[in-house]
């Protein structure tokens, strides 16, 4: 009976990590297709990929997991560039990738 209830914890913990990081998943996903739609640039692939974790302080003080997840976009479909953001739980606490063309000057 109590090799059951370990078994039952160990994979609750296990669950619950798999939740957090599909959460994690998608909110990326959901950042690079709108930073890339914003920029006005394609997004390629149509997903993201996990790149990194590793346990981080929180501004609260207690440890959480930041998840690293790259990405990848295009300007005009015939090259590629590798986007990153880095979530804390479901927070983006940075971001490398496509920005919002402004004041472009064409050089003839």
């Amino acid at each position: 009976m109590g090799s059951l209830l370990v078994v039952m914890i160990v994979a609750g913990l296990v669950f619950a990590y798999w939740s957090a990081g599909r959460a994690a998943a998608e909110r990326a996903e959901s950042l690079g297709r709108d930073a890339c739609r914003s920029a006005g640039v394609q997004w390629l692939d149509q997903t993201v990929h996990a790149a990194g974790m590793r346990l981080q302080r929180g501004e609260d003080g207690w440890l959480g997991i930041e998840r690293t997840f790259r990405f990848e976009y295009s300007y005009d479909g015939s090259d590629r560039h590798v986007g990153r953001m880095v979530l804390r739980g479901t927070r983006l606490v940075s971001f490398a990738g496509p920005v919002r063309a402004t004041n472009v000057v064409q050089l003839h």
